[in-house]
């Protein structure tokens, strides 16, 4: 018998998806700021979504929410009731964090109300952000557990109840900061909290502006306030600063909008740095951190 008459028929090739990385991929939305701050600061929030008229035609219209996390830290899931929710922060992700977002949304509106919503690693071509939604400011609920995620029978699951009580223990103190848009107080610890701000500029003008500031000493919140650095987050900065623990989100209104009106005022200097602008930016590169 010839070699070639055992030979079996080879499979088929799967096609090969390839990933493409975004550095900036809310840009565009008005609310960049915010979806970064929901997506890599916030534990606990939500905030209704708008589909595109024609997304409604081919899909129905259903409600969707925008969740910092979900259970299990899923892309997507239904409730009973035909909700849809979409879930932030999640275990796996392409590089382009609008166009997986796209996909778990429109995975969601295939999936029947309950049922679990499959959603592909690597999405590949398509859809982003941008094209489902009608682009308008966020309308965020800040939350004090998870319990908004359940319907009635979800609530009963003893796998999903482990996870809501595991989630709602690992929520720290939060809370927004009217002085600036995407601006965020935190207690991590008794003794230590944070303030975090999402500044919508480029990096290049927000580092240029940071370090003009930092080298005429006017980049604390005030006494007792530490410049902790940086984080690099999908193409935006977020100056984070260490504040004592005991103080309330509202001892920080003040000392963030002083920040900001001088933060505001050195953005409109627009000549190179100085020697001092340009060793505190050295310094303040290296004190940063970058978040994918």
């Amino acid at each position: 018998m010839s070699k070639r008459r055992n030979q079996r028929p080879s499979a088929p090739k799967r096609e090969k998806v390839r990933d493409i990385f975004v550095a900036r991929p809310f840009e565009g939305l008005a609310d960049e700021p915010e979806w970064i701050a929901l997506r890599e600061l916030v534990p606990a929030a939500s905030a209704p979504l708008t589909l595109r008229p024609e997304i409604i035609e081919e899909y129905g219209d259903r409600p969707v929410t925008l969740s910092t996390v979900l259970p299990m830290a899923w892309p997507a899931m239904t409730r009973q009731d035909g909700r849809v929710f979409i879930g932030l922060q999640r275990h796996v992700q392409s590089g382009d964090v609008s166009r997986d977002l796209a996909v778990a949304i429109l995975s969601a509106l295939r999936t029947e109300p309950g049922d679990t919503v499959s959603v592909p690693a690597l999405p590949g071509a398509g859809p982003r952000l941008q094209d489902v939604l009608v682009d308008s400011p966020l309308e965020i609920t800040m939350h004090e557990g998870f319990e908004y995620w359940l319907d009635a029978e979800q609530a009963e699951d003893p796998t999903v109840k482990a996870s809501l009580e595991r989630a709602n223990a690992s929520i720290y103190p939060t809370a927004r900061l009217s002085a600036g848009r995407a601006a965020y107080w935190c207690r991590v610890a008794p003794d230590k909290g944070h303030v975090r701000w999402v500044l919508p500029e480029t990096e290049d003008r927000a580092l240029d502006a940071l370090a003009r500031l930092s080298a005429a000493q006017e980049l604390l919140l005030g006494e007792q306030t530490k410049f902790a650095g940086m984080f690099r987050a999908h193409g935006l900065l977020v100056p984070v600063w260490d504040i004592p623990g005991e103080t309330e989100a509202a001892d920080w209104e003040a000392p963030l909008a002083d920040f900001a009106k001088r933060y505001a005022d050195t953005l409109a200097e627009t000549g190179p740095l100085d020697a001092d602008a340009r060793r505190a930016k050295q310094g303040l590169i290296g004190r940063q951190l970058t978040l994918r």
